[in-house]
């Protein structure tokens, strides 16, 4: 069975989600940084009224973080955690895989990972990782930051 992955470049390395998770490919532009947040979350963006947290690939796969420019790239996906956005260096290509191509990740890389890869799949002479949105992101850490705010009591009162 053919299967189609959004391909992107971070840190040199390629990695891949599958094409059905992509809502919408951006531009980077600045996100509002929140306090206290962990797991590579950068802050959010407001996408149409609606909040969207942007998470470092970079930092969520152990790098360091991600120094954006205009060239950067955050690709909005959807997957069980919610809708959020990932900040990738560049998107490469869709490419199209049948699941005899996918090839186990070692267990050894799969640690080092903490479990974000599901396979690995060589087209066009390079390497791509694919990664599980599922386990890329906790669904509290997307249902937290897409939380309404509590407002704030006026000084005055």
């Amino acid at each position: 069975m053919q299967r189609e992955y959004l391909t992107f470049a971070i840190s040199g390395q390629d990695y891949g989600v599958d094409i059905l998770s992509v809502r919408e490919i951006r531009g980077w532009t600045r996100e509002t940084p929140l306090p206290n947040t962990a797991g590579g979350v950068r802050g959010v963006i407001n996408l149409r009224g609606q909040v969207i947290p942007i998470f470092d690939l970079r930092i969520r796969l152990n790098a360091e973080a991600t120094p954006p420019t205009a060239n950067h790239v955050v690709i909005i996906v959807e997957a069980r955690a919610g809708i959020y956005g990932l900040l990738v260096d560049s998107v490469s290509d869709i490419v199209s895989l049948d699941e005899t191509e996918l090839q186990p990740v070692p267990e050894t890389v799969a640690d080092a990972e903490h479990g974000f890869l599901t396979a690995l799949a060589t087209y066009s002479d390079r390497m791509v990782s694919l990664l599980d949105l599922d386990r890329l992101v906790e669904a509290r850490t997307v249902a937290a930051l897409n939380a309404p705010e509590t407002p704030l009591l006026d000084a005055a009162e």
